[in-house]
Parts: C-alpha cells; structure tokens; sequence
C-alpha cells in the first residue's frame, strides 16, 4: 500500500523540528539584559498595545498583545516571559511608563531596573518591522479604497439604470487604463 503525499510529506522531518516547543528550548539561552516597550496598532479598527522584549543582542525574546498598557498588562507580560524564558534578567531597560515599574517592583524585585526613553532602542527598533508592514498596509489600502470607490458608485437614490450605466462605464474605463497600450 502507497502512503498519501501528504503523511509522506510530514514524515520528513523529526517531530521536534515540527514542535515550536521544543524549538524554543532548543535556541541558546538568551542575553541577561532586556530591553521591554509597547506601541499601539489598530486591529480591526481597535486600539491595542503590542509588547515586546529583546536581549541586548536584539533577539526577540517574546511579544503580546493586549487591549491596554496597564500595571495588570505589564505583569502579564512578564508572567509570560518568566514562565517561556525560566530565569530571571541581570537588568531590566524600559521606557518611563510606570506600569513597568510595578511590575518589575512586584515580580523581579532584585533585578536592576533602568527607565530612560534614550536606552531603550533595542526595543524600540524592533518594532520598525510591524510599523514597516502597517506602513505598506495602508499604502494598499488608500489604493484599493480609490478602486473600490471608481467600482462603485453610490448607490442612494439611484435608480438601476443609472447604477448599471455608471457601472458600465467604470469598467470601460479600468479596461482602457490596464490594457497594455499597442505602440503607434
């Protein structure tokens, strides 16, 4: 009997390449400085708050997002990291929000906590990928916005006839623009 291509496939590589678990365990312990910083991003028209923590070599060590910046969201995070991570940072660099300070007074109490908007870069760059990515996004969305709108007319108060000529009419228009032009 012939295997299907598809448990073929999967049998390919060893079960804890295919785990992320173990994938995490796996990488090398990371640095024993990190950097922390959130920004908000929109999904779905909401405001949420994307956290983030690097080591001192820039590895990302964990993100979350969360719907607020609170001292709760900031244990949270840090619950996380302590839990994914499973040992404590030398120093701890962040921003000024004062929901890292909480944080870090009630859970890494002996770590060594520096709050200064100029030292924590690391983290801020980071995040240039993700604003890079929603940059592009709106660039395609302002785009696709004009073509939507060329598709489709308001339709309010709009008898069928005139909706389909004007419809029509669009489509002559896109196919005129898009063709490729035949040389004179």
């Amino acid at each position: 009997m012939k295997t299907p291509p598809d448990l073929h496939h999967r049998h390919r590589f060893p079960a804890e390449l295919i785990n992320a678990n173990s994938l995490r365990r796996r990488r090398p312990r990371p640095g024993d400085k990190w950097h922390m910083d959130e920004v908000f991003i929109r999904i779905q028209g909401e405001q949420h708050y994307l956290w983030r923590a690097v080591d001192q070599d820039g590895v990302v060590l964990d993100i979350m997002v969360q719907g607020c910046r609170d001292a709760e969201a900031a244990k949270r995070f840090f619950k996380r990291l302590l839990k994914g991570l499973r040992y404590v940072p030398r120093v701890l660099v962040t921003d000024k929000l004062p929901s890292y300070g909480a944080a870090q007074r009630e859970l890494l109490p002996d770590v060594e906590h520096r709050q200064s908007r100029y030292l924590n870069h690391r983290a801020e760059n980071s995040h240039r990928p993700t604003r890079r990515r929603e940059r592009q996004m709106q660039r395609f969305l302002s785009a696709h916005a004009f073509i939507y709108g060329h598709f489709h007319p308001r339709r309010h108060r709009t008898a069928a006839r005139t909706y389909r000529s004007a419809r029509a009419i669009a489509f002559r228009i896109w196919k005129e623009e898009t063709s490729p032009r035949r040389a004179a």
